[in-house]
């Protein structure tokens, strides 16, 4: 209810007016710091929607697929079944009247759904097809003209593994020196290598294609760019309004400190402090994104009556 007033009276600011929006969060919101235990940093990383060159039909350079949600993938919404388990989620096909872990991104580029599954489009690069699906969606660019937007519309159930980690964990990285820059010039510069180091995350995303606005985020509404987070969504609700502050991607000397909205999730965004900030599309926006592992803390803005309730004795 109390959510429901306050976008009642948000849709009434005129649109520009900074001030009247300020002065709506202040009256209407209360910030409440977010910890984790007694520890208030935590990690915040980026992403972004990249653009890959491809076709509808397969041949040539255009031997990667993108595929959509195959028809055999079960998702179960595990809150269904005992509270505890609310927002969790596993995935599997049905296998003699049972769940089975569905197949996994090593099975799948061996060609394991060559027969149960549509392909969206055929890109060039297989780096770029990994790299699209941590980000959960992007543009392709297509050979016939146009353009198709991909969003995710599934995952198949296995554990996020990021190969950054296992990077630093052979001794070939450090942590420090892991990003989208230094991860793709890794996997350049190791072509008979490479396919095992992405065949180390399990993890494998459909696609779906988009009309209209987008990306969209696990909200169902367009991301905007710079504005919209992902969450930890057992952790921290969609919709939610964020205070964040925390390093600058590109410039250790500033703050990032801005309004945002808990608009997203994703596979690697576990735990109350951790968020992904969205950065759009393009040169810019890739770079911050692959760049960004920052420390940072959060206030989450609520309805001034909710935080009453919350503090109440």
């Amino acid at each position: 209810m109390y959510k429901r007033q306050a976008c009642i009276f948000g849709a009434a600011i005129p649109a520009g007016d900074n001030v009247a929006a300020r002065a709506f969060i202040e009256r209407h919101f209360t910030p409440l710091a977010v910890f984790d235990g007694e520890a208030m940093d935590g990690l915040f990383t980026g992403y972004f929607e990249p653009l890959l060159r491809g076709s509808r039909t397969r041949g040539g350079n255009f031997q990667t697929p993108l595929y959509a949600r195959p028809d055999d993938l079960i998702t179960v919404e595990l809150g269904r079944f005992r509270e505890a388990w609310r927002n969790e989620r596993i995935a599997g096909r049905a296998v003699d009247g049972a769940l089975a872990p569905y197949d996994t991104r090593a099975e799948i580029d061996q060609g394991s759904l060559a027969r149960r599954a549509r392909v969206l489009a055929w890109v060039t690069d297989p780096i770029d097809a990994f790299f699209l699906h941590i980000q959960g969606s992007g543009r392709v660019v297509l050979a016939e003209g146009g353009e198709m937007r991909a969003g995710f519309a599934a995952q198949n159930g296995h554990a996020y593994v990021p190969i950054g980690r296992v990077l630093v964990e052979r001794g070939v990285l450090t942590r420090e020196q892991v990003s989208m820059q230094s991860i793709r010039a890794w996997l350049a510069a190791h072509p008979d290598e490479s396919r095992a180091l992405l065949h180390a995350n399990p993890s494998y995303v459909f696609f779906r294609e988009l009309d209209g606005e987008g990306p969209l985020g696990s909200e169902g509404v367009a991301l905007t760019p710079g504005r919209s987070l992902a969450v930890d969504r057992s952790q921290i609700a969609l919709g939610v309004p964020i205070w964040l502050d925390a390093e600058d991607p590109l410039d250790p000397d500033r703050r990032l400190q801005r309004l945002m909205v808990a608009q997203d999730t994703g596979g690697a965004i576990r735990g109350i402090v951790r968020g992904d900030v969205f950065w759009g599309a393009g040169a810019d926006a890739a770079e911050r994104a692959g760049r960004m592992r920052a420390r940072g803390r959060f206030w989450v803005l609520l309805p001034v009556a909710i935080a009453r309730r919350l503090d109440a004795p």
